[in-house]
């Protein structure tokens, strides 16, 4: 079980934490030593894979989505002859044609079958085979894995961790949403209160300092409550000890009306990802690698709602200056009907703990005896295929 300190903010005011936005969770940061960074985002709710990078070419796939399907006539963007982009994401083009964004389609954890969001995500972050086996994140599991780590920790922007960064390495948790200024002598006060308990004694001077850290970092303007405030966030803390962040921006379960719902949660990830450029200047972003991951995909019919279902192949995002971008990746398995998983769903070709354990390898130098056997039991993958970093 991760043991957990807290921020003043959070130990005095957890009560009346507020979510910063309904489509963006904490932020979770982890120290570690060297230069590269790791960034990994939950796209919670399924996003579909198939609308946001469309395989225009295919002939069946207006028939199966009269009213989702695109072509370049009417606004999709053109990747690579094959693929296009949705018009929504053109702001994304620039990192595509500098080799800063990739796609990775038809991949999927080893969930299938019951497509419930819980199970899915629980498997996602928990690098496990199965849902009842999600009792730490693949994420914490690493830090374990990256040599030289004496003080392994992380910051969750928030009361609690998310489930990838949850586990037996020790984080910190601090809460920016909980804005209630304690003055000196209100410090006093309450340092005076407990001064004979030791346990809050520490817990507290590690909670003011953490805080002092982060007025440090964003003085006291912590912006977190919308996307460019997310990265504004993530991209300062990277730029000073910490070098692995997670966070999650939800709002992709696009069973109703998808042509307008999806627009809300796609413009948070663009502004996202090109805020996170930006913010962190071109040094530190060509050693960052950023992998966004969906717990499973959707339907390739649309329904009668004008959305889709939940489904099980699906796509990664990955960004930064580190990856192999301006390619889709992945094999891809076709959408005639005898290729569909269960006759609904795209084919999974590929394993997201894959993509993942690449990541990690690349980034941080985790064995691959290390990533097969802790961080994602039970995977069997091929390093030298996992071919999405660069050098």
């Amino acid at each position: 079980m991760a043991q957990f300190t807290i921020s003043r903010r959070s130990f005095l005011a957890s009560a009346c934490c507020v979510a910063a936005s309904p489509l963006i969770t904490p932020v979770s940061f982890a120290a570690t030593p060297g230069e590269n960074r790791f960034i990994t985002i939950v796209l919670r709710g399924a996003l579909d894979g198939l609308y946001l990078v469309q395989p225009y070419t295919e002939p069946l796939l207006k028939s199966y989505r009269p009213e989702l399907a695109l072509d370049p006539s009417n606004g999709l963007i053109d990747l690579d002859g094959q693929f296009g982009l949705h018009p929504d994401a053109g702001d994304l083009l620039p990192l595509w044609k500098s080799g800063d964004l990739g796609f990775i389609h038809a991949v999927s954890t080893p969930y299938r079958n019951t497509r419930s969001h819980f199970d899915g995500q629980d498997i996602l972050e928990s690098g496990a085979e199965q849902a009842a086996e999600a009792d730490s994140g693949w994420l914490n599991r690493a830090l374990s894995g990256i040599a030289n780590v004496e003080s392994r920790k992380a910051i969750d922007v928030s009361a609690s961790a998310e489930l990838i960064l949850s586990g037996p390495n020790p984080i910190d948790v601090w809460s920016s949403q909980s804005d209630i200024a304690m003055k000196p002598d209100e410090m006093a006060f309450f340092k005076r209160l407990y001064q004979s308990d030791p346990d809050f004694s520490k817990v507290f001077a590690e909670a003011v300092k953490t805080d002092d850290d982060a007025d440090a970092v964003f003085g006291s303007d912590k912006r977190t409550g919308d996307a460019a405030g997310i990265a504004h966030l993530t991209a300062g803390m990277l730029r000073k000890d910490y070098r692995i962040a997670n966070f999650s921006i939800g709002g992709w379960d696009t069973h109703v009306g998808q042509v307008s719902v999806f627009r809300r949660p796609l413009k948070t990830l663009v502004n996202v990802l090109t805020t996170l450029k930006t913010e962190l200047g071109p040094e530190i972003w060509s050693k960052t690698a950023i992998l966004a991951m969906t717990e499973f995909g959707r339907t390739v019919r649309q329904n009668g709602s004008r959305g889709t279902d939940h489904g099980t192949g699906g796509i990664a995002i990955i960004a930064g200056g580190a990856i192999r971008g301006g390619k889709v990746h992945g094999q891809w398995p076709g959408l005639k009907e005898s290729a569909l998983f269960e006759n609904r769903d795209l084919m999974p070709t590929g394993d997201i703990r894959a993509i993942s354990a690449s990541l990690l390898h690349a980034q941080f130098d985790i064995g691959r005896e290390k990533l097969t056997s802790q961080v994602f039991p039970g995977l069997e993958f091929d390093l030298a295929k996992q071919t999405y970093l660069k050098g």
